[in-house]
């Protein structure tokens, strides 16, 4: 081996944006934020309601999903959590994928398809509409037709 094989040592000095720094800084915070929606989440489902886990139902999700809270929360919980997932995915695809035209294929799935699960997920929280369908025989009849 010669020294005009060897790869010159790269530039302490990084001209422009660093993404991978933002990448790894994006998904300590993300992290961390995390864990707080979703301990917060499994809290406010699980232990405080009356009944635990037997009083999560149709009419339980309908009510958190009519708070404007709640939908924030479960957006910033989507958007992170798909967010962080896919750059988790992206970082083990460029550890391991050795062709840079499958690697950047790969890439490119993993964000079109957190992309559309984050827009479709999004759309399902601010949409949600408890009284589509309702009929008369329905348990929510009395309580839709008060709203």
């Amino acid at each position: 081996m010669t020294a005009d094989t060897i790869a010159a040592p790269r530039s302490a000095r990084n001209k422009g944006s660093n993404w991978e720094k933002w990448g790894w800084l994006y998904m300590r915070v993300s992290g961390v934020l995390l864990i707080i929606l979703i301990f917060g989440h499994l809290i406010s489902n699980l232990i405080i309601p009356e009944g635990g886990v037997h009083a999560i139902n149709f009419a339980f999700v309908a009510g958190k999903l009519a708070s404007p809270f709640w939908q924030i929360w479960d957006v910033l919980m989507l958007w992170l959590a798909f967010i962080h997932g896919a750059n988790g995915m992206r970082t083990i695809v460029n550890d391991y994928v050795q062709r840079k035209s499958l690697r950047t294929a790969l890439v490119a799935a993993i964000w079109i398809a957190a992309g559309l699960l984050i827009i479709l997920g999004t759309l399902v929280v601010f949409t949600f509409d408890a009284c589509l369908g309702v009929t008369q025989d329905s348990v929510l009849w009395d309580a839709c037709q008060a709203a």
